[in-house]
């Protein structure tokens, strides 16, 4: 890779780093609404969590990118929806878990995969036909529901089987709304641009890009995962920047002195 492209990609994951946190953490606030709240909050916080959900969406721009007649859409779209409600429900429900940044980084591997087979990586790399793209798909929405899940499970879910369940359900429900909503945009836009030269000029660009997207976001999981199990580990700890901010303001006090002297 060149020299210029890794600049690039440092820049643009410095700059997506604070969107790692604020996509899809759960804030203090959406917890206290949510024990102030009924399943309606439940159903807007998870129509908020997919539309603001980048790996998700990536993900769905990237299976219906080449999609051409509604009947393809809705058939990829339910597989992809039944996948991720299954894992969502049931391991929320079950309280099944793992790290959530790791979860996350697969996800965006996912994001990888897509953009590889849209520009035909399997035929030119290993010289064989795509994977079965619909059981693919069903695949990977498991997977994006297990992350969905995780999130979730930060949530204040209470101690009533029924309630819990219920409140799954919402979470559930928004999620779909969102989904729906992002799609209409992302089929509505393609449409349009699918009658124009520049999709067939731009399409492989496209989904490089999506590959190189799923790059960024991948780094920034690991980062992250990283960042949470060994904050100490990093060159620039918490305690010893502190440290090094002192003894930079005492060599400035001491500078300042010998230049009033």
């Amino acid at each position: 890779m060149s020299r210029f492209n890794l600049r690039h990609l440092a820049i643009a994951l410095f700059l997506l780093i604070p969107l790692a946190a604020w996509s899809h953490g759960i804030s203090d606030e959406d917890k206290q609404r949510l024990l102030d709240g009924g399943y309606l909050q439940y159903i807007g916080l998870g129509a908020t969590h997919m539309l603001t959900g980048y790996d998700h969406l990536l993900f769905l721009l990237g299976v219906v990118f080449f999609l051409t007649t509604f009947k393809d859409i809705v058939r990829f779209v339910t597989v992809f929806t039944l996948g991720h409600c299954i894992t969502l429900i049931f391991a929320t429900f079950f309280g099944i878990t793992w790290n959530y940044y790791l979860i996350d980084g697969v996800i965006a591997l996912s994001v990888i995969y897509k953009g590889f087979d849209n520009n035909g990586g399997f035929q030119k790399y290993f010289d064989s036909n795509s994977p079965n793209l619909l059981w693919a798909v069903f695949l990977f929405g498991l997977l994006h529901g297990f992350g969905l899940s995780t999130r979730l499970q930060q949530l204040p879910l209470g101690d009533d089987t029924t309630h819990i369940l219920l409140r799954i359900l919402s979470f559930n429900l928004g999620v779909e709304i969102g989904q729906i909503a992002a799609l209409m945009v992302m089929v509505t836009m393609l449409s349009l641009w699918r009658h124009r030269p520049s999709f067939k000029r731009f399409s492989f660009a496209s989904n490089q890009a999506l590959i190189y997207a799923g790059v960024l976001l991948l780094l920034m999981q690991l980062h992250s995962y990283h960042h949470d199990s060994d904050p100490d580990g990093f060159r620039f700890p918490a305690q010893e920047h502190k440290h090094a901010h002192e003894d930079m303001d005492i060599l400035n006090s001491v500078d300042t002195g010998r230049d009033n002297l």
